[in-house]
């Protein structure tokens, strides 16, 4: 997948879903309310160009399960971008779905209608939290969807969610370590947030359902994204996308944070310290860290906070951070000096 590409979002709000999943509500999450016709579809991608700069530019049809809509209606919503495809204005074509909406007739139709990328929504494989969340599909479901994409030549996406109702670290651990396996192009990662008007704000209402919530999706999502690190798999997003709707009061509860990525970033690095300086630095009255051109702010932490427990469960008098020349690395331990 390029390390850099344009996406021209176009939003079709739980078109094709046969289930209304315990967490979600598309519109919200969107901010879009109309659902999507040939004519939004041709006006979103025309003001999308206006903004994009030039090169790789996908159209991505995002919110609903594509391929669980009609074929015609499917046909007629791609076939509105396919002038753009053609004519060059864009380069290729992505499309969201679920995995039991995947079999060979729509695998043919997607590739004759210019679709490049195909993003599975799995969210989990563990059986329980999939009957627990109302997903529809087993975990064997993703697996066979994921393989069969592959093996068609689609560029694949895999999205999981952590939290879910029955969900535990070890099962998102195991998840993760599945998706890994399928060997997708990348991954999203969405902590799950507590939206109003679903089944899920009801369940965390009557005590149901317990709350995830931002400093334990961090933990959680720090060792998650180390599961992905070690295949060289890119996880291209981290939590929900901040909207107005969700800002202004519809996210009730849950992991919403609009900068939760470089919480969780923040965190491995954290995590990276510790083991980087083991024992050795216990009491130290000085510890100094190479860290990374760009990553400073991830390796000192928001507002300060790796520096500040280094110093709490660490009892150090100073911590250093430096930034080396190279963009590229890990962070380095360069120096501990003792006390007396």
């Amino acid at each position: 997948m390029p390390v850099k590409r344009n996406i021209i979002p176009v939003f079709i709000p739980h078109l094709g879903c046969p289930h209304d999943c315990v967490f979600c509500n598309q519109r919200k999450i969107s901010g879009q309310t109309k659902p999507a016709t040939p004519e939004s579809v041709s006006g979103e991608i025309r003001s999308g160009l206006l903004k994009a700069p030039n090169g790789d530019t996908q159209v991505a049809f995002y919110g609903g399960s594509f391929t669980a809509i009609p074929a015609a209606e499917q046909e007629a919503l791609l076939g509105a971008a396919l002038p753009f495809l053609h004519s060059g204005a864009i380069s290729s074509l992505r499309v969201s779905t679920r995995p039991d909406a995947i079999d060979g007739g729509v695998i043919e139709r997607l590739r004759r209608c210019g679709v490049k990328t195909v993003e599975l929504g799995v969210q989990s494989m563990d059986e329980t939290v999939l009957k627990m969340s109302n997903r529809g599909h087993t975990a064997e479901d993703a697996e066979k969807a994921a393989k069969m994409l592959k093996a068609a030549g689609f560029e694949l996406i895999l999205q999981m969610m952590t939290g879910l109702p029955g969900d535990t670290l070890e099962k998102s651990l195991y998840t993760a370590c599945s998706l890994a396996a399928l060997a997708p192009d990348g991954v999203r990662i969405y902590p799950t947030v507590i939206i109003k008007d679903t089944r899920l704000f009801e369940m965390a209402k009557s005590g149901e359902y317990c709350e995830h919530t931002v400093d334990e999706a961090v933990s959680w999502c720090a060792e998650i994204l180390e599961v992905f690190k070690r295949e060289n798999i890119p996880v291209i997003r981290l939590g929900l996308n901040p909207t107005d709707d969700l800002s202004a009061g519809e996210a009730v509860g849950g992991a919403y944070h609009p900068a939760l990525g470089e919480l969780v970033y923040a965190e491995m690095c954290f995590n990276a310290e510790k083991k980087l300086i083991g024992d050795d630095a216990r009491d130290a009255a000085y510890v100094e860290f190479e860290v990374p051109r760009g990553r400073m702010s991830q390796a000192v932490g928001q507002h300060g906070k790796n520096r500040r427990r280094l110093h709490e469960q660490y009892n150090i008098k100073q911590v250093k951070f430096v930034e080396s020349p190279a963009s590229d690395g890990e962070i380095k331990l360069i120096n501990i000096a003792k006390n007396g």
